[in-house]
């Protein structure tokens, strides 16, 4: 059972390192990680010390982070491509869940996709949601209407 357990926090390091950058794996999922599995054996949800950090969407297993897992992210300065800085009009709303429009969007990587995971944070690096990105880092930063960021969890949701 050990060796399934050690093989699964691989895969999900790897995920991690794909889906982030280099060196995320380990620091997101560190050896004391507990890792809940599906019915079918595949990982679902992935607990640091007692706190859900991420989940495995099954859709296309990539990662979705938890307010705690983007905490972990944001502390390491690793993660630049995802995340995204607001403005402070947005801030509000954003914390209690709402979803981000593109021209409160301050600050995005060009790297960042469409689709993929996103860190919203204000000014001063202060996390507010987590959220999936509806558009890539160059059109929410070019765009001055239109949905930029599905909001998952906000710090105050």
């Amino acid at each position: 059972m050990v060796i399934l357990l050690n093989a699964i926090l691989s895969q999900i390091r790897r995920i991690a390192d794909y889906q982030f950058g280099l060196g995320v794996g380990k620091i997101l999922f560190p050896d004391n990680v507990k890792i809940e599995l599906s019915k079918q054996g595949r990982p679902r949800r992935i607990y640091l010390n007692n706190k859900l950090i991420a989940t495995i969407r099954a859709r296309d297993g990539y990662i979705a982070l938890t307010l705690d897992g983007a905490r972990i992210l944001l502390q390491s300065n690793l993660v630049e491509k995802n995340i995204v800085t607001i403005s402070e009009d947005a801030v509000p709303f954003v914390k209690n869940g709402r979803n981000v429009f593109a021209k409160f969007v301050e600050h995005a990587s060009g790297e960042l996709k469409a689709g993929e995971e996103v860190i919203i944070v204000n000014k001063r690096k202060e996390l507010i949601a987590v959220g999936r990105a509806i558009l890539n880092g160059e059109e929410m930063l070019s765009l001055k209407s239109g949905l930029a960021i599905k909001i998952r969890r906000g710090v105050e949701d």
